[in-house]
């Protein structure tokens, strides 16, 4: 019996001697039996790797690669473009509550370059941006709608793309916003209806 005793001592004396006391604390790595794939081999962002002709380890996206949750079927609502070629008109139902969400957006993204008429008269010019696109001129009102949302989402010249600060519901919006704006600064009192303009007093 005292074999067993002795060999139970042994057996305490050497669990404590390898884990240490309950609730000590030490620099020592734990002794694992399993490590549940705790530390696997990783590269570290912008570190070297032998495996990639370039040398990195970080990797750009795979031509193509759409973000979770951005991907539309229709195709000229999510890039402008049918078959290739710049959309008319809109995807979207044209409504009061769009309108007042591209004017709420164009306030916040568009205002400081463009102008609150959109006619570039903005901060920016004051000082001495000059390059900043007149909204209300013939040339940007020829261009279809597709045309439009493919500068606000990419970008164009100077302008850059706002792709990741306007969802693709949005950018139809700021369109639609634009147009208004487009109307208003070539519109005249012909335009109104009869109800309309009796009601300004015309």
């Amino acid at each position: 019996m005292r074999y067993v005793y002795l060999i139970f001592f042994l057996f305490v004396f050497a669990a404590i001697s390898i884990l240490g006391f309950r609730g000590s604390k030490t620099t020592k790595p734990p002794l694992e039996v399993f490590s549940d794939m705790d530390r696997m081999p990783k590269y570290m962002p912008q570190g070297e790797s032998s495996f990639f002709s370039d040398g990195r380890t970080d990797r750009l996206p795979v031509d193509g690669t759409v973000a979770r949750g951005t991907f539309h079927e229709d195709e000229y609502l999510a890039t402008g473009k049918v078959g290739g070629d710049f959309g008319s008109g809109f995807p979207l139902p044209v409504t009061n509550e769009l309108m007042e969400r591209g004017q709420e957006r164009y306030d916040i993204y568009c205002t400081v370059c463009h102008g609150a008429a959109g006619d570039g008269n903005s901060m920016t010019k004051k000082y001495g941006m000059l390059a900043v696109a007149d909204l209300t001129t013939q040339r940007i009102a020829d261009y279809t709608e597709g045309n439009i949302y493919d500068v606000i989402a990419n970008g164009r010249n100077t302008m850059l793309p706002y792709a990741d600060k306007l969802s693709v519901e949005d950018r139809w919006a700021v369109v639609l916003y634009v147009r208004a704006l487009q109307r208003a600064a070539t519109g005249s009192v012909e335009d109104l209806t009869p109800s309309q303009k009796e009601e300004l007093g015309l």
